[in-house]
């Protein structure tokens, strides 16, 4: 009899062990993708290997999660043509990272990642502009520069680009995408197509790419031993440029400086930092602060510009161009003229970590002028504000003659008043 007992015991309990195994990985399966979802599935495919993506029960409604695997069982079994779901997926991992609602962040598939490193790493061949997103996320030019395509072929501050070779482009919120699509191989063509706001008018324009070397700072001195700094973008060697460009102004004796930050999209954190370390007193720069308060902050030294100083900006004043501006107007060391700027205050970094090969540009960090005052989405208020003459609003900075320039007159009036006490 015990015997019999323990070859009964023997059998049944591995039985119930496998028994235990499969209820458990049926009860697993079925919680994941919902019973009604499972049952639609043929019998071969319910001991396929499974891969899961987990949320905590307090990140995500389930019904949600049971509504993307009704949604992917739909188009597995009822679509119309074979549906390739790694293609699919990479569309929803865009889709995660659009939905924190930040233009900033967007994740990379394995294409566009090496696409955007060899950018990074090349020379920039393209049609010379400079663009960012307006409020309805449409690629928008901010600056054609001198001597290149764009300008040849008469594109416009302001001009929307909506078309890159005949690809819809106004769906897509990052700026840096697009760019890509419009950069390329030097002597090709490039079809673009915009919308000029100010004819009501879309136009096809054919461009052939070509490098394009752009002096991202200019120097001269006005009238009244007035110094004048037009910085286009703050690039990587952009404090030693102005340092040099400032000490030349000051070996011609001005008596004062405008600083031109006019359609300036922003650039390198630390270069804008260290043009501020050089204008502003001993103290405080600049800081940023991620999601638990840990802050990173930039300080100035004991040096500082000792000649009354105005700064142009403009609501496509950026970034960077905001930061030098904030801190100038915190220290009280120079006047601001023009209109508010854009209000970007968002530090973005790139995690290229992915075994797919793809990556994420996301928001890291805000940062905070010296006196603790967040500019994104508020921009920097100008002390005299002063808006560009409406003849001017489609043309470039450089191509505004100075004596028609009501913005920088204003400015030279508020150095001038300074001089003169």
């Amino acid at each position: 009899m015990r015997r019999r007992q323990k070859i009964l015991f023997s059998v049944i309990l591995p039985i119930c062990f496998v028994a235990v195994f499969f209820l458990g990985y049926f009860f697993s399966v079925v919680n994941l993708m919902s019973w009604n979802v499972f049952r639609s599935r043929p019998i071969k495919e319910w001991f396929k290997q499974q891969n899961a993506i987990y949320f905590d029960a307090d990140e995500v409604d389930a019904r949600n999660i049971e509504a993307f695997n009704k949604v992917k069982n739909v188009l597995e079994n009822k679509y119309y043509e074979e549906v390739d779901f790694n293609d699919a997926f990479s569309g929803a991992i865009k889709g995660l990272s659009a939905g924190v609602n930040d233009p900033y962040t967007v994740y990379y598939t394995p294409e566009e990642m090496k696409s955007y490193l060899e950018g990074v790493s090349g020379n920039y061949v393209g049609i010379g502009v400079s663009v960012h997103m307006d409020e309805n996320y449409l690629l928008t030019v901010a600056d054609v520069f001198a001597n290149s395509p764009a300008k040849e072929a008469g594109l416009l501050k302001n001009d929307k680009i909506v078309k890159v070779d005949n690809e819809d482009v106004t769906t897509i919120k990052d700026a840096d995408l697009i760019v890509k699509k419009i950069k390329g191989i030097p002597d090709t063509k490039v079809r673009i197509t915009i919308y000029r706001p100010s004819e009501g008018e879309y136009k096809d324009i054919e461009l052939i790419r070509r490098v394009i070397n752009i002096s991202w700072i200019s120097s001269e001195v006005l009238d009244n031993d007035i110094g004048y700094i037009h910085i286009k973008q703050f690039d990587d060697d952009i404090y030693r440029d102005f340092e040099t460009h400032l000490n030349e102004l000051m070996s011609k004796g001005i008596k004062g400086l405008v600083i031109d930050l006019r359609d300036n999209p922003g650039g390198s954190y630390y270069q804008v930092a260290r043009i501020a370390d050089r204008i502003v007193p001993k103290g405080l720069v600049v800081y940023t602060e991620d999601r638990n308060k840990n802050r990173n902050e930039q300080f100035s030294d004991d040096r500082e510009l000792e000649i009354p100083l105005a700064i142009l900006v403009n609501g496509y004043s950026a970034s960077a161009s905001e930061i030098l501006a904030a801190c100038v107007q915190d220290y009280n060391k120079g006047i601001i003229v023009g209109t508010k700027t854009f209000g970007k205050g968002l530090v973005q970094e790139i995690d290229i970590n992915f075994t797919n090969g793809g990556g994420i540009k996301y928001t890291k960090a805000r940062y905070f002028t010296p006196s603790g005052k967040s500019i994104h989405g508020e921009g920097v208020m100008p002390d005299v504000e002063v808006p560009l003459s409406e003849e001017f609003n489609t043309t470039s900075i450089e191509d505004i003659p100075h004596d028609k320039d009501n913005q920088l007159k204003a400015a030279i009036e508020e150095v001038m008043a300074v001089t003169k006490e």
